[in-house]
């Protein structure tokens, strides 16, 4: 099933994972979505690493298992530095794996990998309309606008041309004030940006994640996640357990004010999920 026919019908709740790295196996991996669709997502997305990490083949497997389990997948793929021969081979094994959708996606600067067929992500979804028209193409957004853009009215007219280039849906980058969701989203009205906008939440888990996903996504950091951090002191846990809850806070607020659709970066923890899961069903916008 094609996400935009989900977001068409209702409110939808989603995850997104990450392919293993390092100890992790594919099994493991295995575990983390077995855990995770008990809570009967939507959709769940899958990480590309085009940078090297040796982790990017298993997100065929891992969607593909996704799949199987009569969840959708959303599969992620990056541009930067790729061919159109590169991605004609991707979608064959996305075919391969049974999946529908994907997340068409620019990807990280890396030194060394410069662009070659794909300059935007906007061009990667025209290439990826044109080559199988049935396939559902997501794209990313950005609340507070992309770091490399000077200013919002430009964020704008980027995500104004991925629409033009026939995106199917919009997924956010993580944000920590639904303020600036809402301002985005008015943005994006006055923009004629007609697509459905899904709202992305990362639970904060530390201090120093915090801090490092605030620098490479350009997220503020709001005065009421500080003072939460401060009480939280210097224990991990009470850290953990103050971003899980501030999150939980966010995506009720979200549900009640109509968002098209809620997505949870996971991190690979189901711990994470299920809080997630309890808080929209103990306010009513998820059942059991």
């Amino acid at each position: 099933m094609r996400i935009s026919d989900i977001l068409a019908q209702r409110q939808s709740y989603s995850y997104e994972i990450f392919p293993p790295k390092g100890q992790m196996s594919v099994d493991q991996a295995a575990e983390v979505v077995d855990q995770l669709v008990q809570n009967h997502p939507d959709w769940i997305s899958v990480t590309f690493s085009a940078g090297g990490s040796g982790n990017s083949q298993n997100t065929f497997a891992i969607a593909g298992d996704i799949a199987r389990r009569g969840t959708q997948a959303l599969a992620h793929l990056t541009c930067m530095g790729a061919t159109r021969q590169d991605v004609d081979g991707y979608v064959e094994q996305v075919r391969l794996h049974g999946v529908q959708n994907v997340l068409a996606l620019r990807g990280d600067r890396i030194p060394g990998r410069d662009v070659r067929d794909f300059a935007h992500a906007s061009d990667l979804v025209a290439y990826l309309k044109q080559l199988d028209p049935d396939l559902c193409v997501g794209g990313a957004c950005y609340p507070e606008g992309h770091v490399e853009c000077e200013s919002l009215r430009q964020d704008i007219e980027h995500l104004k041309a991925k629409q033009d280039a026939g995106v199917d849906f919009l997924v956010t980058q993580l944000f920590f004030d639904n303020d600036d969701f809402y301002r985005f989203r008015e943005r994006c009205d006055r923009a004629r940006i007609k697509v459905p906008i899904v709202a992305g939440i990362m639970p904060f888990t530390s201090v120093k994640q915090i801090q490092r996903m605030a620098f490479n996504c350009g997220a503020s950091i709001p005065a009421k996640v500080v003072k939460r951090l401060v009480r939280a002191g210097d224990s991990k846990e009470a850290q953990a357990a103050a971003g899980i809850e501030y999150a939980c806070q966010q995506l009720v607020d979200l549900a009640a004010n109509g968002v098209d659709g809620l997505h949870i970066y996971s991190m690979n923890k189901p711990a994470i999920g299920k809080a997630t899961h309890d808080a929209l069903v103990d306010c009513g916008y998820l059942q059991n």
